[in-house]
């Protein structure tokens, strides 16, 4: 099923980075309470010119989507450890070090994709040229994909929707 989607806009991804550090600065204070054991880490580290080379060098590597593009311009990385299981939006100078090492994730009957994020059970997300995103079965490089959001902005705004359910 193709479903025209709208590409993904700077200004709405960091826009994005706004509303999930607000949304995570009062839940991070209760976590110990809530779980019995301190939080990791949890942080949006923006992007800077070393990771805009790292971007360019991955484009020179892979025809990546041009979302993912988009999403690293302002992004370097996600690591949020304690939301659910966990997610991981890998560098742009990870994922190409995996690319180089796996190559592109098999995802149905679309083009390859490329591995981008991850959850703390070890499934991966990986990106298509139409732009949606996918997450493997299982927690193996090889294994089967399914649909998990028909764009990388769906797919942040489900973490968005992750975060908030916890409050």
């Amino acid at each position: 099923m193709n479903v025209a989607v709208e590409r993904l806009d700077s200004e709405w991804v960091d826009s994005w980075c706004k509303r999930v550090s607000a949304a995570l600065e009062p839940l991070m204070p209760s976590f110990l309470e809530t779980h019995v054991f301190p939080p990791g880490e949890n942080a949006i580290a923006l992007a800077t010119d070393e990771s805009h080379g790292a971007t360019g060098a991955l484009v020179d590597l892979t025809p990546i989507p041009s979302d993912l593009t988009t999403l690293y311009w302002v992004i370097s990385e996600i690591s949020l450890p304690d939301i659910e299981n966990g997610y991981f939006i890998h560098s742009p100078a990870t994922v190409a070090e995996h690319f180089r090492e796996y190559g592109a994730a098999e995802v149905d009957d679309e083009s390859p994709g490329v591995v981008f994020a991850s959850d703390g059970g070890g499934h991966l997300f990986a990106v298509a040229t139409s732009g949606r995103v996918w997450r493997s079965t299982t927690a193996a490089w090889f294994d089967d994909f399914e649909g998990a959001a028909v764009s990388i902005q769906e797919f942040l705004e489900q973490i968005s929707q992750r975060i908030a359910d916890q409050s």
